[in-house]
């Protein structure tokens, strides 16, 4: 499956006279948008293609990172981040967005400053946790919130405003839905998820992320493979979830597998969003953002993922207790994911780069491995109407 979309509209099913084996026409409408976002899917992975083999590697490698700036307004290390080090995208936070007017202004300059456009991505889940818009917009209903009215039009509703308020900022990306499956109300999972089991999960943050996306802004669907059963913050130490493969595959695996799978495309998440979790009945040694096992044999290979995976912030305890930033964005790439969140500064920037260029160097990361992660991020940028899908100028 291809990475969710709002349905490219400009798209037509050209009538050749040619009938497929197993299509009867006329073709009803599901159908026919299949069609068309399989079509527009492959046609922007083949631009995305063309654009990624004329990028230097420096330009390249910037794309396949999401950086963070400790700054309450636009700086001189961001832009150097976003203008001299190509990064992909930027993660706001709440106490760089204070107004509505400094926000835009603040993202504006982003984007006029970037090598290709960015994704603008922040937390914008809803209660009383998860907040970064409070300033400008208030409070938002929670993800429990939601899931305690009983009414899917409200998670339609919800995914509708959310998305444009993030919108009129120039915010197209939202770090949510959550799609964890609360089983042990542990830390904050009892405000942030839609229920607490699979099918009230898939059907609530699936209204949730239809509606968000078909208003044109990428959902990040999180945190893969689940969270549900840990009773620890990933922030603060690994949590282990010692639960069986069948339990995993049968209750936290379920949502995201169904939302790769499903015909709807609107709820084919545009990226996904691993975490920091051990599994040992999946993976004993790694966690799960940086498991081959999880990352490419299961959400990959096994699921049929085929957009952009961002790992979780690279800083987090469950991570740098063991590996270091940059060693840990080594594993991602290796493991599977396409964008790196966690530099803070230009500085971390400069030192992921560098390791990953070494990884390159000693052949511990292909360079495949790197075009398959930009090709499928400025595939997921032209989906999305952030950059043109048109061939790169000669």
């Amino acid at each position: 499956a291809g990475s969710g979309v709002a349905a490219d509209q400009t798209s037509t099913v050209q009538n050749t006279g040619h009938i497929g084996q197993f299509v009867h026409p006329p073709l009803n409408s599901s159908q026919l948008d299949s069609l068309r976002h399989l079509v527009s899917y492959m046609q922007y992975k083949q631009l995305a293609n063309m654009y990624v083999a004329r990028m230097s590697l420096d330009v390249e490698l910037g794309q396949l990172i999401m950086v963070e700036y400790g700054d309450t307004s636009y700086s001189s290390d961001l832009d150097m981040m976003v203008n001299q080090l190509h990064a992909g995208g930027v993660i706001m936070y709440e106490f760089q967005m204070n107004t509505f007017n400094q926000t835009k202004h603040d993202i504006a300059e982003m984007q006029q400053r970037a090598t290709f456009p960015l994704l603008i991505s922040t937390d914008e889940e809803g209660g009383p946790y998860v907040h970064r818009l409070s300033h400008i917009y208030g409070l938002r209903m929670s993800a429990t919130d939601i899931y305690n009215t009983g009414n899917v039009a409200v998670a339609t509703q919800q995914g509708h405003k959310t998305a444009h308020d993030l919108a009129s900022l120039g915010i197209n990306e939202d770090l949510a839905p959550d799609v964890d499956v609360n089983l042990v109300n542990g830390y904050d999972m009892v405000t942030r998820t839609f229920g607490n089991d699979p099918t009230s999960v898939i059907k609530f943050a699936g209204a949730y992320m239809q509606a968000m996306q078909s208003d044109g802004v990428v959902a990040c669907i999180k945190h893969f493979p689940g969270l549900g059963d840990a009773v620890n913050d990933a922030h603060t130490g690994l949590p282990v979830v010692n639960r069986t493969k069948q339990q995993l595959y049968d209750v936290e695996l379920a949502p995201f597998k169904a939302f790769i799978q499903t015909q709807n495309k609107l709820d084919n998440p545009g990226m996904i969003m691993p975490t920091d979790v051990l599994m040992p009945a999946i993976d004993p040694v790694y966690p799960a953002e940086l498991s081959h096992t999880f990352m490419t044999d299961i959400l990959r290979n096994e699921f049929g993922y085929d957009g952009v995976v961002l790992t979780d912030a690279l800083y987090m305890t469950g991570i740098s207790q063991k590996w270091s930033m940059p060693e840990a964005a080594v594993l991602a790439l290796q493991a599977g994911n396409d964008m790196l969140l966690g530099p803070t500064g230009a500085g971390q920037m400069i030192e992921m780069l560098n390791a990953i260029k070494q990884a390159l160097k000693d052949g511990r990361l292909t360079k495949q491995r790197i075009d398959e992660a930009a090709t499928r991020i400025i595939a997921l940028k032209m989906q999305y109407h952030l950059m043109p899908a048109i061939p790169p100028q000669p």
